[in-house]
C-alpha cells in the first residue's frame, strides 16, 4: 500500500494507518524511552533536579528501561515467528537483526554509563549535558540499525555523529580535547556532505529511497549497460562511491581514518571507548543493510556487482588491517595505541561484510553457497562485535582507572603496575591477548568465524585467499604492539617516583573490570549461547 493510498484512508478515518502507527510506536518504544530520558533530564537541569537525584540514574534507568523492552521484543520475534516487519510505512524495518544491535547498543549503553559513575567523568555540574549528548548519540545509533531508508540512513548518522562530536570536546579547559572535536567535526561535516551527495544522486536516478526496491531498480538500470560506458550506470557507481566515502569515515577505514587517532586521544577514555564500539557496531549494521538493499536482486549483472562491492570491500579490509596494526607499534600514548588498534578491527570485520558479498555473487551458480555458509559472514560479524565490547571496553577502562591515580596516559607511566596492583595488569593482559584473538579468549573465536567466512569466500574468487592471508598475517603483527604493553606492566620495573596506583578487587571498579575481563573468559569458553542468538540473527538476511 503507497503513501497516498494510506493517507486517503487517514482522511476517511479508517483504522488501518492508526493500527500501523500504533505498532510501530510500539515497536519504536526503546529508542522513545530514550528521548523520554533525555526530557527528563533536561527537566531536572531546568528546575535544579538533578541537585537532589543525580543524572545518571535517569540515563541509567532509561536504558535499563529500553534494554528490557528490547529483550521482550526478541522473545516477541522468537515466538511469533515474523522475518520482518517494517515501520513508520516503510522507514525503517524489525527484525533479529535489528533487535540483536538494538540490544547491543543498549546493553553497551548500561556499562558505559556505570563506568562514568565509577571514573568520576563528568562532574555533577557537566552530568546532565553529558547524558543527554550520550543517549541522543545511542538514539541516533539504534535509528542506524533498523533504517530501511535512504532517509533514516542519512538521519541516524547525523543523530549518532553530532552528539559525538561534543562528546569528544567535552573535557573543558584542555586545548587537545578542543582541537580534537573541532577536527572531528570539520571532518565529519565534509564526509557527511559527500555523503549526502551520493544518496541524492542515488535516489534521483533510481527514482526510490527504499532498500526494498533498490536491488531491482538498479537491475534494471545495470541491465542496460554495466561499467563505465553507459550514462546512467556511471551516475550510480559514482553515488556509490561517495556513500562509501561517509561509511569509510564512520568506520575509521584508511584512507578516512585521519581523525580517529586524534579524537581518541583528545577526547576522556571513556568517550573513546564509546566510540571505538558504539559508532563501530551501528555503522557496520548500517553497512549491511545497505549492502544487501543494493545486491538483493538474485540474477542479472547485479550479482557481478555483489562481486565487485565484495572484492573492493576486501581490498579495503586488508589495507585497514594494515595499516592500523603497523601505526600502532610506535604509540608511546594509551589511548592512541587503542585508536589504531581500533582501526585494524574495523579492518578485520569489514572481512565478513566482504566474504558475505562475494559469497551472494555465486548464489544459483556453480560454486553456490548452502545456507550455512551465507549465515556464517553475519554471525561472525556479530559474535566478534559481542566480543569486541567487552574486551576493548576492558582496556579503556583501566587506561581511565589508572589515569585517575596518574594523571597520565602514557604507556611509560604503566611501569611495573603488576607490582602495586595486579588487577589491573592481570585484566589488561586478558583484554590484549584477547585482541589478538589467541585461544582460548573471546577473540579466538570472532577472528575464527570471521577467517571461516573468508575462506568460504576463496571458492568463489581467488583474491579472498589474499584477505584470508592478509588476517592471519596481521594477527601476528597485533601480537607485538599488545605484547609490549603486558610486557611494560608485568615485567619493567616501576620507578621509584613514579605514582601509586592500587586497586582492590572488592572495590566498585574493581569489581566492574572483573565483570567486564570475565566476560571475555566467559565468550571464550562457552562460544554455544551467544553463537545461537548471532545464528538466529543473521537469518534475517537468509
Amino acid at each position: 500500500m503507497d503513501f497516498k493510498s494510506l493517507f486517503v484512508q487517514f482522511l476517511s478515518g479508517s483504522d488501518t494507518l492508526q493500527a500501523a502507527t500504533g505498532r510501530s510506536l510500539w515497536l519504536f518504544l526503546p529508542e522513545l524511552i530514550l528521548c523520554g530520558s533525555i526530557v527528563l533530564m533536561l527537566l531536572a537541569r531546568l528546575t535544579s533536579g538533578d541537585k537532589l537525584i543525580p543524572t545518571h540514574w535517569f540515563a541509567l534507568i532509561g536504558s535499563l528501561s529500553a534494554f528490557v523492552v528490547v529483550m521482550f521484543q526478541f522473545w516477541q520475534l522468537g515466538i511469533n515467528k515474523e522475518p520482518y516487519t517494517v515501520l513508520f510505512t516503510g522507514l525503517a524495518v524489525h527484525d533479529m537483526f535489528s533487535v540483536f544491535f538494538r540490544g547491543f547498543l543498549l546493553f553497551f549503553l548500561v556499562f558505559v554509563i556505570a563506568l562514568t559513575v565509577l571514573s568520576g567523568i563528568p562532574d555533577q555540574e557537566d552530568a546532565p549535558d553529558f547524558y543527554t549528548l550520550l543517549c541522543g548519540a545511542v538514539v541516533g545509533m539504534l535509528v542506524m540499525s533498523s533504517a530501511n531508508h535512504l532517509l533514516m540512513l542519512f538521519l541516524g548518522i547525523e543523530m549518532a555523529s553530532v552528539p559525538s562530536y561534543a562528546l569528544t570536546g567535552f573535557l573543558k579547559g584542555r586545548r587537545q580535547s578542543s582541537e580534537a572535536s573541532l577536527k572531528f567535526v570539520v571532518y565529519g561535516a565534509g564526509a557527511a556532505g559527500v555523503m549526502l551527495f551520493g544518496i541524492s544522486l542515488l535516489a534521483g536516478v533510481t527514482g526510490t529511497a527504499e532498500f526494498g526496491e533498490l536491488g531491482t531498480r538498479m537491475q534494471a538500470i545495470f541491465s542496460l549497460g554495466f561499467g563505465a560506458s553507459h550514462p546512467v550506470a556511471r551516475i550510480v557507481l559514482l553515488a556509490m562511491l561517495l556513500i562509501a566515502v561517509g561509511f569509510a569515515f564512520k568506520l575509521s577505514l584508511v584512507p578516512f581514518h585521519f581523525w580517529c587517532p586524534d579524537a581518541f586521544q583528545g577526547a576522556s577514555a571513556e568517550v573513546a571507548g564509546f566510540l571505538s564500539i558504539a559508532s563501530k557496531a551501528a555503522a557496520f549494521a548500517l553497512l549491511l543493510r545497505f549492502s544487501l538493499a543494493v545486491t538483493s536482486f538474485q540474477g542479472g549483472v547485479i550479482q557481478g556487482l555483489s562481486l565487485m562491492m565484495g572484492l573492493g570491500l576486501g581490498a579495503l579490509a586488508v589495507v585497514t588491517a594494515t595499516f592500523g596494526n603497523l601505526a600502532a607499534y610506535s604509540q608511546t600514548n594509551a589511548k592512541r595505541m587503542l585508536a589504531y588498534s581500533t582501526i585494524a578491527h574495523a579492518g578485520y570485520m569489514l572481512m565478513a561484510v566482504s566474504a558475505l558479498l562475494v559469497l551472494r555473487s555465486a548464489i544459483g551458480g556453480a560454486n553456490s553457497p548452502t545456507a550455512e555458509q551465507m549465515g556464517r559472514p553475519v554471525e561472525g560479524l556479530l559474535y566478534y562485535l559481542a566480543v569486541y565490547m567487552f574486551m576493548n571496553l576492558g582496556a579503556f577502562t583501566i587506561v581511565a582507572l589508572i589515569r585517575n591515580q596518574t594523571f597520565s596516559e602514557e604507556l611509560d607511566d604503566y611501569k611495573g603496575l603488576v607490582h602495586q596492583s595486579p588487577i589491573l595488569a592481570v585484566c589488561m593482559a586478558i583484554c590484549l591477548f584477547s585482541l589478538v584473538g589467541l585461544p582460548p579468549l573471546g577473540g579466538f573465536y570472532g577472528k575464527f568465524f570471521i577467517f571461516a567466512a573468508v575462506f568460504d569466500a576463496t571458492k568463489v574468487h581467488w583474491f579472498m585467499w589474499v584477505v584470508l592471508a592478509a588476517g592471519g598475517l596481521n594477527t601476528v603483527l597485533s601480537l607485538f604492539y599488545y605484547l609490549r604493553v603486558a610486557k611494560i606492566m608485568c615485567i619493567d620495573v616501576r620507578p621509584a617516583d613514579a605514582r601509586q596506583v592500587t586497586l582492590t578487587a572488592g572495590s566498585p571498579s574493581g569489581m566492574y573490570l572483573m565483570l567486564v575481563t570475565g566476560m571475555v573468559l566467559y565468550l571464550g569458553i562457552f562460544i554455544n549461547p551467544l553463537s545461537r542468538v548471532a545464528q538466529h540473527a543473521a537469518e534475517a538476511f537468509l
